[in-house]
């Protein structure tokens, strides 16, 4: 399973690369204002770090806003993936933007069905937010679960790109069900690391090492 970088945050994103933990990152309009820097610097930077995939959302609710949009985010660098939501309208974006050759990744998944219109319509990932879903008292990795049935079925392509990741399990549940691609918050990454178990161990370790005589 690939992991992408929920974050606009340039020094999460560097820490991670540095772990090897960084296949790409996804973005959105409240990761980046989090930041408190203009969008084409926030993006510029991102694009200078990462070679592997970069979402990059759309703002517009209409297909001509869309449009415009996106053609000037893939302007940015080849590595951009055009984020486009699962409306009507974003689905008729996904489906002019992908017989231009341009990556989609459409957002706000919440059902196997509207996975598979964002797979007809050529999405190259599509974003189930499993932690939103479990909000509302429905089973998130079950909707993965069946995303995967369904595109195994038949043989689409769209990656399942695993969104609103909110703890490591998870993390988990997206690997064992199948998910192509989890897109994970940088402060979940490091909560992967911890264990009591791993933190003992290594205290022991150093603990020991200073029993050893010098020579």
């Amino acid at each position: 399973m690939k992991f992408f970088v929920d974050t606009a945050d340039v020094n999460e994103i560097r820490e991670a690369m540095e772990m090897g933990l960084v296949d790409g990152v996804t973005t959105n309009p409240s990761l980046v204002a989090k930041t408190g820097r203009p969008f084409e610097d926030v993006i510029k930077d991102v694009l200078e770090l990462v070679k592997g995939p970069v979402s990059l959302e759309v703002v517009s609710t209409d297909f001509a806003g869309m449009m415009r949009e996106a053609e000037d985010l893939v302007t940015k660098g080849p590595q951009v993936v055009v984020k486009c939501p699962l409306t009507p309208d974003g689905l008729k974006a996904t489906k002019a933007l992908a017989s231009r050759g341009t990556k989609v990744n459409v957002t706000l998944c919440f059902t196997a069905t509207q996975a598979l219109l964002a797979a007809k319509a050529g999405a190259s990932y599509i974003s189930p937010f499993v932690g939103r879903l479990d909000d509302v008292s429905t089973n998130g990795m079950q909707v993965i679960e069946e995303i995967r049935t369904i595109y195994d079925n038949y043989g689409y392509a769209t990656e399942i790109l695993a969104a609103s990741i909110r703890h490591p399990v998870h993390v988990l549940q997206a690997a064992l069900v199948g998910a192509d691609v989890a897109t994970v918050p940088f402060s979940v990454i490091k909560q992967l690391f911890k264990h009591p178990l791993t933190d003992l161990g290594l205290e022991k370790f150093t603990a020991d090492a200073k029993k050893i005589p010098k020579k």
